[in-house]
Formats: C-alpha cells, sequence, structure tokens
C-alpha cells in the first residue's frame, strides 16, 4: 500500500494571515539568516531559497512529495559542506494550488522573506499567475512543476524550466497510441484551466501532425471531482483512447466512470497527476492505464545516480517518506539549482545566478540525459517516459 507522510521530513510551523493558511518549513530548527549582504538571502553563511506549492487540498500529493526531495537534496547538500561553503535553507508556504494565494505568498517570500531565489512551484494556473510578480522583482524561479507551454513561450529571463513540455508528454502518448498501436479515435478529458488547455493543445498539435482530431472532448474545474459531464462526453463516443490531463482524485474517478461503461478504453495522462496517489486512488483498476514521466521511475537506482542518492537520502534523512516520481524531480531540481548557484561563484547576485544557469551545458545530474540551458533555452530537459502500472510498478514501456 502506498503511504504518505506530509510533514514527517520538515519542522512545520502553521502561520495564519488574512485568513489564509500557510505551512512555514525549514530545513532544521533555526530560523531563516538575517540578511546582512547587498544580496537578498545571502550572507556569509546561507542562501535563503522560497517555494510556494501545494501543500494541503485536492493537490497536496504534488507538493508535499516535489518539497520532500528537495529537502533530501538540501540535507545532502549541507552536510557536504554546502555550496561555495554556504547552507541552503528553505522557506515554502502553501498556496493549496489555488493561484491568488500563490501570488501572495510570493510577494512575501520576496518582500518579507526576501530570499535569494524562487524554486519548486507546482502548478500551470498558480504558475502564470506569479510570472509578472517574478519578472517585475527580477528574482530567478527555478524547475516549477508544470510543462506548460505559457511558462515556456515566449521565454522568460528569470524562469527556468527543468521538466520536459505538456507538448513532449502528449506527443509521445499520442505516438504510442497512434503510431504503435494504430488507434485512430483518441478523445481528451481535461481540466478546464491553463493546465487542461496546455495538455488539450499538445494533444491537438500531436493527432494533428498525424491526420486526426479529437473524437470527443470533456472537461471539469480544478479542485472539484465533478468528472460526470465530462466522462459522458467521452462514453458517449467512438474512442479508442482517451487522453486526460488533471490531477489524480478527479482522473481516478474518471477512469472508474469512463470503465464502467466501456471496459475496453485506453488512457494516458501527463505526469502533472500525481503517479503514485493516482494508482492508489486507483484501487487496482490500473490495466490500460499509462503515465508519461519526466524522470526515470525510483526503483532504477542501480542504472542512475540520482535515483539511487534520492532513494538513500530518503532512506537515511526521512525514512517514514515512500519514494515517488515527484520527490525525485525536488530532488534533480534542486541539484541543479546549486550547480548553478555554484558557478555563480561566491558574490552572489540574482543577475549572476541567472547568467550561470544560462552558461550550463551537459550538466550530469544522474538521470542518464544531461541538462543544458542557453540565453535563448530556458528548458534544461527534453526526455520524458511512457509508464504503465500493469505489474505492480511502473514499467517503463516501449514507443517506436
Amino acid at each position: 500500500m502506498i503511504k504518505y507522510s506530509i510533514v514527517a521530513f520538515l519542522l512545520v510551523v502553521v502561520l495564519a494571515a488574512g485568513g489564509a493558511y500557510y505551512v512555514y518549513m525549514l530545513n532544521g530548527a533555526s530560523a531563516p539568516a538575517i540578511q546582512t549582504g547587498s544580496t537578498p538571502g545571502v550572507t556569509d553563511t546561507e542562501i535563503l531559497l522560497g517555494s510556494s506549492s501545494a501543500l494541503s487540498g485536492p493537490a497536496a500529493s504534488l507538493g508535499t512529495n516535489l518539497i520532500s526531495g528537495a529537502n533530501v537534496a538540501i540535507r545532502e547538500i549541507n552536510e557536504a559542506g554546502g555550496v561555495n561553503g554556504r547552507i541552503l535553507k528553505l522557506v515554502s508556504y502553501d498556496d493549496q494550488y489555488d493561484p491568488p494565494k500563490a501570488v501572495e505568498n510570493t510577494q512575501k517570500l520576496i518582500n518579507e522573506d526576501k530570499v535569494f531565489v524562487l524554486f519548486n512551484y507546482v502548478g500551470t494556473p498558480t504558475g502564470v499567475k506569479v510570472m509578472p510578480v517574478v519578472a517585475d522583482a527580477k528574482v530567478p524561479l527555478v524547475g516549477m512543476f508544470t510543462g506548460a507551454q505559457a511558462i515556456r513561450n515566449p521565454l522568460q529571463r528569470y524562469i527556468f524550466n527543468i521538466r520536459g513540455s505538456y507538448y513532449q508528454e502528449t506527443e509521445l502518448a499520442t505516438r504510442y497510441f497512434v503510431d504503435n498501436l494504430g488507434l485512430k479515435k483518441i478523445a481528451v478529458l481535461y481540466q478546464a484551466d491553463a493546465f487542461g488547455i496546455a495538455g488539450f493543445e499538445g494533444t491537438k498539435i500531436a493527432l494533428d501532425k498525424r491526420g486526426l482530431k479529437p473524437v470527443a472532448t470533456g472537461t471539469y474545474e480544478r479542485n472539484t471531482v465533478d468528472v460526470e459531464e465530462g466522462t459522458r462526453a467521452i462514453t458517449a463516443s467512438d474512442a479508442q483512447a482517451v487522453i486526460m490531463i488533471g490531477t489524480y482524485s478527479p482522473l481516478a474517478k474518471s477512469v472508474e466512470l469512463i470503465k464502467g461503461d466501456r471496459p475496453e478504453m485506453l488512457f494516458h495522462t501527463v505526469s502533472f497527476v500525481g503517479p503514485e496517489a493516482f494508482i492508489h486512488e486507483l484501487n487496482g483498476k490500473t490495466d490500460n492505464v499509462f503515465v508519461t514521466q519526466v524522470v526515470p521511475p525510483t526503483y532504477y537506482g542501480e542504472l542512475f545516480d540520482a535515483v539511487k542518492r534520492y532513494n538513500d537520502g530518503l532512506a537515511k534523512y526521512y525514512p517514514d517518506t515512500e519514494a515517488t516520481f515527484g520527490g525525485l524531480e525536488g530532488y534533480v531540481n534542486t541539484k541543479i539549482l546549486a550547480e548553478g548557484i555554484r558557478l555563480a561563484g561566491t558574490e552572489l547576485t540574482r543577475e549572476g545566478l541567472v547568467g550561470a544557469l544560462e552558461s550550463l551545458k551537459n550538466f550530469d545530474v544522474g538521470i542518464g540525459v544531461n541538462v543544458s540551458f542557453s540565453p535563448t533555452n530556458h528548458q534544461g530537459l527534453d526526455k520524458v517516459y511512457l509508464t504503465d502500472f500493469d505489474k505492480g510498478t511502473f514499467e517503463i514501456v516501449p514507443v517506436k
């Protein structure tokens, strides 16, 4: 059985402000470093990082996994002496996957906590709303948990995406369904917001390349499980497969409803679903369900150094927390950010970090593919994997 540990990996203090609840989390029991230099969030001994993500609510597993993986990397880095002699500390707030809360948290991180850099944010609708705040403040934001084109194109100077895009994920799924399996009738079910639309557009582009169009579309509202109307549009069609863009609870319910009428249907969803939580909520009904991932499975430790180190770190620091794709992604994101900070040198500035990240070429982060950025490309990785869960673990499916 999949277990979830939301708070075991860090110190948690809940603060109430203006009716909103925040989770303030540090990688240890000390308070944030007092700013002494000219660069916000940087002292002679510490670098302050800031994050806003879904730590409660219907998408809670996404943020908690991402932050747990980040904390594994932070503890590993700090035990090895930090970055250029400075340890990393994290302030993380809960935005409940709600765009206004994400904006409020970001303003607080920049203006009150005075973090040096933002990282490991969760979501497209939250990310889109945060983008103008980041641009105005000229604070780098590294490693957003979203594959949306709106955060990639046009290029944003202060935003560095690490993971592959939803266009790449939906292209891979479409290639498998259409080119490998010979299916021609593909439907789309998506969350009715910027995230869902991004995945829907990616699917349409992939189908159009093959001379096809979605045979049916259905939608549902963010932070709800009101999927009945959307799924009826799918089951009423002659679709052979459905590509779904959403989070774990509504999509698990959608699979159950559609399978009730169309047991032969094939399903795909993108990595943002929260794969482990999704499988848990499917309650054994995992046949014909595929998930694209942006990092390799967490049991691939014998093949990839970062996977092994992430698993070893969990066992050492947070033994009650299970390995997840999101946790591994948070770990990888943190290692890449730390390398950017290292390259920026001891005289840290935010502009220096931007330049250092843009100079990062073929950095071996330990997952079998190297990370590169440039002044014209702020997406570090392009690799995506198609997986299924038929044998009780996420197995990589070969796609020609």
